[in-house]
């Protein structure tokens, strides 16, 4: 059975809103962050750069309306059910809009919709999912008319069923379904991206596969006049040139082909950082997503020892339902670097 936490009023803010990056010191080896390896692509930063010269301009509709065009053909949907965002993020800034009366958070799982919420004065309550984090044994409260989930969850990695996230739904209940990391699953056999709900807002991020974090770039996916409720007290100009021309080009049918090429190398490469992480006694949750949950003995310690070594991973004892016996790690190329650093942390660190 999950347990449902109501959110303590003192909890302290810097806690929801602890990052990954806040980890990572300049020349380290980042295995904390989940942002592409090596920045955005060559071709993707060429096309940004032949926009530069047009930042004296305001972004213009054309430029709105190719982005969201983009998006809908990418996903099969109409115009109408795209909002474009300053990263996906911004989606759980603009929650509050919604009057939700109660809030369910599915935990362990991203911050940020905690730290909006309480932050707005709503009510929340997180429901916690114990090892192995399978949402079927979730006890989502009646009078919650906001849900919010990752799916893959950060910072489980689990994939859960669409059968299982299409479940949360109720009568005069919105669901928000975090797909941050979906295009990172190959196939991305679980979205409901496509599907088109009146009760379902997805949101997508476009940060991590194509190393734009420092762009802000996303979308949400839903209802018209749901969005339309979201988006009502943003400013005229909500995303700038570069981040609409950023959105039109990853979303295009040459990138999205690169993505899921990428998903699948990244999926091969989670399986034998997993089996090798496993072979050291660690306990690396079976996860989707280009990040691996791993329990470690004494973790701020062996933390600590990683970081005075150059190497960041993220800690999660942040994380609503997770005590302080986690780390997360990206999936990276260089993993046998962290595994070599492990290994000789649980040697000399771990009593």
């Amino acid at each position: 059975m999950t347990d449902v936490i109501h959110a303590k009023p003192d909890r302290p803010q810097q806690r929801a809103r602890y990052h990954a990056d806040q980890s990572v010191k300049p020349g380290m080896l980042d295995f904390a962050v989940n942002v592409r390896q090596g920045g955005p692509p060559d071709w993707l930063l060429e096309r940004l750069a032949a926009r530069l010269r047009e930042l004296g301009q305001y972004p213009t509709a054309d430029d709105h309306g190719a982005a969201v065009s983009t998006v809908a053909a990418r996903h099969a949907i109409p115009p109408d059910n795209v909002l474009l965002l300053a990263g996906g993020a911004e989606a759980f800034a603009l929650l509050p809009a919604l009057n939700p009366r109660l809030a369910a958070l599915i935990a362990p799982s991203f911050t940020e919709p905690e730290a909006v919420l309480t932050t707005a004065g709503i009510a929340i309550q997180h429901v916690v999912l114990p090892r192995p984090f399978d949402l079927q044994a979730a006890r989502v409260p009646d009078d919650a008319d906001l849900v919010v989930i990752g799916n893959p969850t950060n910072p489980t990695g689990v994939l859960h069923s669409r059968e299982a996230v299409l479940g949360l739904r109720r009568s005069g209940r919105v669901l928000v379904v975090d797909e941050a990391f979906a295009d990172a699953v190959p196939g991305e056999p679980e979205s409901l991206a496509g599907l088109g709900l009146p009760d379902v807002i997805v949101v997508r991020s476009l940060t991590k596969t194509w190393s734009l974090a420092g762009l802000r770039v996303g979308y949400a996916l839903g209802d018209p006049a749901v969005l339309a409720c979201l988006s009502a007290r943003r400013p005229h100009w909500p995303l700038g040139t570069l981040q609409l021309e950023a959105i039109t080009a990853c979303c295009a049918p040459g990138a999205v082909a690169a993505a899921s090429a990428e998903a699948e190398r990244l999926a091969q490469i989670r399986l034998e950082m997993s089996a090798a992480l496993t072979s050291l006694g660690l306990d690396v949750v079976d996860g989707r997503a280009p990040f691996l949950l791993v329990g470690v003995p004494d973790a701020e310690l062996v933390r600590m020892y990683l970081h005075d070594n150059g190497i960041a991973v993220r800690r999660c004892d942040t994380f609503v339902g997770l005590g302080d016996n986690y780390l997360r790690v990206a999936v990276r190329d260089d993993w046998q670097l962290l595994h070599a650093a492990l290994a000789h942390a649980l040697r000399d660190v771990v009593v």
